[in-house]
């Protein structure tokens, strides 16, 4: 079995529609370095789309999974609950921000989360509509795709959508969208669109991931929340990509003085295993009646017990801070690079979410043209980086927060030689 035989069998045997990056296959992995099948090893600087904070196969999160897989794999926690779940859901109300009684529900995926949370909103408010952002992703369900804000690949071609849901311009100084132009959008919506009193939630990443690692202003987000509280609009935290130390802290919402009234999560908060999770004010999660919330593998024990581990890390090993640290490491070396390449617009990131993004230089256009070919030199050299971003044009970069020290700089040394080839 060779990659060549593996790209030939996937080809008849899986859809065009399930993209695939790499023309390799996995065999094993450790912490930040993957090898594929015949024993080339990477850098990941991918970690499963920011799933792997703590890195691939953590030995705390392996020794978990194995002793939960000895004692039982599945319940149903809706038919046979067990302590883990109330353990984590207990863990997770104190690290989520806010000064409240809160509750958790486990899913199984990020896109579930945040369908859950608007099922939570509506359920509490008696209100329908949902106003997402410009360039926001929230996944690929049916009303996942109607929130996200961005056609290609990721709507086009699977409307039609569920109806009311709106979207406003996301503040994005960067690319011309001040504070006030997406207040005065949102503004624009509630004259022109839908009545504020009829809207359940406002729904926002305060890091934008697929959108292009976009950073909401504290300014805007401190508006936003006061706009809620006036219209009675709970405000929904999509911290899927920006959970679990990947900003710096446990959770992106600490960097800007308020609280969301609930907050989906998942990705980093299992290391690798299938969860997710939303956390929100005691009265608003107590909405939905009894079967109004769950899922068949919801709080799947072996993904729980990973998750326990992943809390402990985070907290035993200040993984957000270590991760910071990296992150300010790596914006320094790409912004001492940039006098040499003229096509590196911005480098910008909050904590260990960093991203570069590259524009033509004579008419400041957007350039993925040469997002993708560094991104194609980059692997040849056997480092693994994702794109993202409307045009296309931004490389985020997504190392595990435990990434060693010199693999770090190992890779920081394969980003110089392809940026200035």
């Amino acid at each position: 079995m060779n990659n060549a035989d593996l790209t030939r069998r996937k080809d008849a045997a899986t859809p065009r529609g399930v993209g695939v990056m790499c023309n390799f296959y996995a065999d094993h992995a450790d912490n930040a370095e993957l090898w594929d099948i015949e024993g080339r090893r990477y850098i990941d600087f991918a970690s499963g789309i920011a799933v792997l904070n703590t890195g691939h196969r953590h030995p705390r999160l392996v020794d978990a999974i194995e002793a939960q897989l000895r004692r039982f794999t599945h319940t149903a926690y809706q038919i046979v609950p067990y302590a883990s779940y109330i353990e984590l859901a207990e863990q997770i109300n104190r690290l989520v921000p806010g000064d409240f009684p809160k509750k958790t529900a486990l899913f199984t995926t990020g896109a579930e989360a945040v369908e859950n949370a608007v099922k939570i909103a509506r359920s509490a408010t008696g209100r329908s509509a949902l106003i997402a952002f410009s360039a926001a992703f929230h996944g690929r369900t049916l009303l996942g795709m109607a929130l996200t804000g961005k056609v290609v690949p990721y709507k086009a071609g699977f409307g039609p959508f569920p109806a009311d849901v709106y979207h406003a311009p996301y503040p994005d100084p960067t690319h011309g969208v001040s504070v006030a132009d997406a207040l005065a959008g949102l503004q624009a919506l509630f004259k022109t669109d839908v009545d504020p009193r009829r809207v359940a939630a406002i729904v926002i990443e305060p890091v934008q991931g697929e959108g292009g690692f976009n950073i909401c202003p504290p300014e805007f987000m401190q508006t936003l929340r006061a706009l809620c509280n006036e219209h009675g609009i709970l405000l929904i935290a999509d911290e899927v990509q920006t959970g679990f130390g990947r900003t710096g802290k446990m959770f992106a919402m600490e960097h800007y003085g308020v609280a969301a009234d609930l907050t989906a999560m998942a990705k980093g908060l299992a290391g690798g295993m299938p969860l997710s999770a939303v956390c929100g004010r005691t009265e608003i999660m107590d909405a939905p009646p009894p079967g109004g919330l769950g899922g068949t593998y919801a709080g799947n024990p072996l993904a729980v017990a990973a998750a326990l581990e992943v809390v402990q890390l985070m907290q035993a090993d200040d993984l957000p801070a270590r991760g910071a640290a990296q992150g300010e490491r790596l914006q320094r070396h790409l912004e001492a690079l940039r006098p040499g390449v003229p096509e590196l617009a911005e480098v910008r990131g909050l904590g260990a979410m960093v991203a570069a993004e590259f524009r033509h230089p004579h008419d400041d256009s957007p350039h993925p043209d040469f997002t993708r070919q560094l991104q194609a030199r980059a692997l040849e050299k056997n480092l693994l980086l994702l794109s993202c971003g409307v045009d296309g044009n931004v490389i985020r970069f997504l190392f595990p927060l435990t990434i060693a020290d010199d693999t770090m700089s190992e890779a920081m040394d394969i980003l110089a030689q392809v940026l200035t080839a």
